[in-house]
């Protein structure tokens, strides 16, 4: 989740576990400070960019290592503030602090590496974008009403905030899961058989699901909004590269995105340069984690590192359509270029 996001959490759940052992002020700050640590990973470069994408959300957002550094926080927290004695009540507050960010990241579709050491295997529910105000706005009332009223009605307001914030995660995955059954019926409604189906939220909600099908050779966007009339589903279809994946299988770069991708990725060949493309995060043409491996040349010789190609759609066009598509009004991707191959919308059943 966004960096705005992660401070709001930090601080309601520091405020909570404090309660009136402390001020307020010195809860939020230093559930604020907890809640920034894990993602300063971002600024480790690890060598290209396909590992500083797939190296993010590592051992900084291990539960394990996160416990590791949990005292060693209360210890510097409770001796700045002369608070030796609530040593353990800060290190219960810093530990909820620390682990509730992974723990928050892995509702989105990323991939959180919540088991390092021990596994990279990124997790991600993918039930939450990245930046959605239904979430982080009450965690905002809440802290800052935690701070500006006298207790306990202040701390009432703040675990308000908590309660709801929590909930709405609860109801985006309750979301996902009706919107996951409808574009599986979609699908075997137009006898496609899909080899997996990713089911996201569009930009900022939670009532517009990006889905993307996966079948051997390619891949199908479509979308569904929970305020749709029907189950039908217009799918745009898109070739895959299999016989490029095929092809350079072996390479590492492009093994590490299919293990990180869990599959959804694609490749392609552009003047003599491979491109692989996380199909997860973006929406047809446009993807933030569009990778180019380089000639083959240059792949052979190891004269080439990874770089970042992505690119961020036109929001001026983006927005007002996405507005329009949540409300269920029936309307083709304006970024899809005029004639890619649609199939037709049909209801299930």
């Amino acid at each position: 989740m966004d960096s705005l996001t992660q401070i709001a959490l930090g601080s309601a759940v520091g405020v909570a576990v404090m309660g009136r052992r402390t001020a307020v002020w010195k809860a939020a700050l230093w559930g604020a400070i907890g809640g920034t640590l894990p993602d300063l990973d971002a600024f480790i470069d690890h060598g290209d960019a396909i590992l500083n994408m797939t190296r993010h959300r590592a051992e900084s957002h291990a539960l394990f290592v996160l416990t590791l550094i949990a005292p060693a926080l209360a210890w510097i927290a409770s001796r700045v503030h002369g608070e030796a004695a609530l040593f353990k009540r800060w290190w219960l507050a810093l530990w909820l602090v620390l682990i509730t960010h992974p723990l928050l990241d892995t509702m989105t579709v990323y991939g959180t590496q919540l088991l390092q050491p021990f596994s990279d295997h990124p997790f991600g529910v993918g039930s939450m974008f990245i930046i959605d105000p239904a979430y982080t706005v009450p965690l905002i009332v809440g802290v800052v009403a935690a701070l500006r009223m006298q207790p306990p009605r202040g701390l009432r307001w703040n675990a308000a905030g908590l309660v709801l914030s929590t909930l709405y995660l609860a109801w985006s995955v309750g979301a996902q899961q009706q919107a996951t059954q409808v574009a599986r019926a979609s699908l075997q409604a137009q006898g496609i058989a899909a080899e997996g189906l990713l089911v996201t939220p569009a930009p900022f909600n939670t009532v517009l699901w990006r889905l993307v099908a996966i079948t051997p050779t390619q891949y199908l966007e479509g979308h569904h909004s929970l305020l749709d009339e029907d189950g039908a589903i217009q799918w745009t279809v898109h070739e895959r590269g299999a016989d490029l994946i095929a092809q350079h299988r072996d390479d590492p770069y492009l093994a590490r995105m299919a293990r990180f991708t869990h599959g959804f990725y694609s490749a392609a060949s552009v003047d003599g340069r491979l491109y692989v493309t996380d199909l997860r995060m973006g929406q047809e043409p446009s993807y933030t984690f569009r990778f180019d491996l380089g000639t083959e040349a240059a792949r052979a010789n190891g004269g080439h590192r990874p770089t970042q190609t992505g690119f961020r759609p036109d929001m001026a066009t983006a927005l007002p359509w996405l507005w329009r598509r949540m409300w269920g009004e029936r309307l083709p991707s304006p970024l899809v270029p005029d004639g890619t191959p649609r199939l037709k919308a049909t209801a299930p059943g």
